[in-house]
């Protein structure tokens, strides 16, 4: 597939990094020159130097010819008005990077497209969305919802009280003899791994699990989990996230909001309505203790800065807070997180990265989602009339190393899938899919 990225920052670079492991043909343009000097001498790439706005550039980028064009340029009307040109100039579909809600509103996403705009996406919403969606489902500190929740990924780290300590996958079965949930991937010593049916559970093995909306409370025993009841949030960070975060939780919980930029905090006071304000540095660890951190449910660290948040993380783990979450932007840090134990991480480019990287592979797909504490995603797919997956039983389909599917959605009817399990056409298909293996997809769906 022919691919045009308009802007080599963070997020620019992230996405050919991504795509480019996938052998995907792609231009990469910006108007900072070192940063194309980087991206020549990381990826196999073509790069164009200019503004994504000028007609030059984009003819001199072929964009033409391209299938799909993503402008993440730190601009967004620039971003916007790339991707009008491109879309215009020849490109199958364009893509644009946006900060402005406004521009998100389903009453005004018709304006976009009559100018030949196909998808806008906002890496702040989508970041708030996640937040939001970790804080509401108080059973785990990672979880994917598929249909309005009729499956679930839910992600555990395995204490001493867990019932499968001890025993082989295969063992865990008679735990589950209505077999409402799956473990599909397991993560031990920082490798991730497809467990097989004589892999043995251990303390501290974190665990992703596939889970039939009735199999929650039985899973949750066996894993020694139990669920929290959410009243008090404390957010660090008054930032775009962190003010949409209390805004969509103020009216159900009991949030408060640290924020050490004065002129953030008569802005978040003039937005927010329900949101206690606090203007202080959240660094101060005595400020923290004061302010009731050893009593809140959760705590939710989005200042910006990978290293406050980190250790203002462990602080509220040290006050034993039960929910934590995290904004990690720094890539290199999310496995010092891990290695730390921090379990609700979050990241902007993962999580946008997800949401585009589904324009790109040749299937009806739903959803991509980039797990973030391991190398691979979690996909939702329709399965298309006379595609492979549809021809034989899961047992007989022979899938590539490194996909597993996890379960199937049927009208109104979900199941976790088994060997005898056969996909039939329209079915909703849940995947997991480890690193390179994604346009594997293409071959299995279409």
């Amino acid at each position: 597939m022919k691919i045009t990225i308009a802007g080599a920052g963070e997020v620019g670079t992230f996405l050919t990094e991504l795509l480019d492991r996938d052998n995907h043909d792609i231009i990469v343009i910006d108007v900072d020159e070192e940063r194309l000097n980087y991206i020549n001498s990381n990826y196999d790439v073509l790069t164009v130097l200019g503004s994504v706005s000028f007609f030059s550039v984009l003819e001199e980028a072929k964009v033409k010819n391209t299938d799909i064009f993503i402008a993440v340029t730190c601009d967004e009307h620039v971003n916007l008005v790339a991707s009008s040109l491109a879309k215009q100039m020849g490109a199958k579909r364009s893509i644009a990077r946006i900060n402005s809600l406004e521009y998100t509103y389903s009453k005004n996403k018709r304006h976009f497209k009559s100018l030949g705009i196909d998808n806008l996406i906002s890496p702040n919403k989508l970041m708030t969305d996640e937040i939001v969606s970790l804080i509401k489902r108080t059973t785990s500190n990672e979880v994917v919802e598929f249909s309005k929740g009729e499956l679930s990924l839910f992600v555990t780290r395995l204490t001493k009280d867990s019932k499968v300590i001890g025993k082989t996958l295969k063992e865990t079965d008679e735990l589950n003899p209505d077999f409402e949930f799956r473990a599909l991937l397991l993560m031990r010593d920082n490798k991730a791994f497809i467990p097989k049916a004589d892999d043995v559970f251990q303390e501290n093995d974190v665990v992703y699990v596939i889970s039939h909306k009735h199999g929650l409370n039985r899973l949750l025993e066996i894993s020694g989990q139990t669920p929290l009841s959410i009243k008090k949030i404390m957010i660090l960070g008054g930032g775009t996230i962190g003010k949409l975060t209390a805004y969509q939780l103020e009216k159900k919980y009991d949030v408060k909001l640290i924020e050490k930029d004065r002129e953030k905090c008569e802005d978040l006071a003039d937005f927010l309505n329900d949101t206690l304000i606090l203007n202080a540095d959240g660094r101060d660890i005595d400020l923290l203790k004061q302010e009731g951190l050893d009593d809140m449910d959760a705590f939710i660290a989005v200042t910006g800065n990978s290293e406050t948040n980190i250790f203002t993380s462990l602080i509220a783990r040290n006050y034993n807070v039960p929910r934590i979450i995290t904004e990690v932007e720094n890539v290199d840090f999310i496995k010092i997180s891990k290695d730390l134990k921090i379990e609700g991480i979050i990241n902007k480019k993962l999580i946008t990265a997800s949401h585009i990287t589904r324009y790109t592979i040749r299937a009806d797909i739903i959803s991509v989602k980039l797990l973030n504490t391991v190398n691979a995603d979690i996909i939702e797919v329709i399965a298309r009339p006379e595609s492979k997956i549809t021809k034989y039983p899961i047992k007989d389909l022979h899938l590539p190393k490194g996909i597993i599917i996890g379960g199937v959605i049927r009208g109104n009817e979900s199941f976790i899938a088994v060997g005898n399990t056969k996909i039939e056409p329209g079915d909703i298909v849940v995947l997991l899919v480890m690193p390179n293996k994604l346009y594997e997809i293409e071959k299995l769906f279409t």
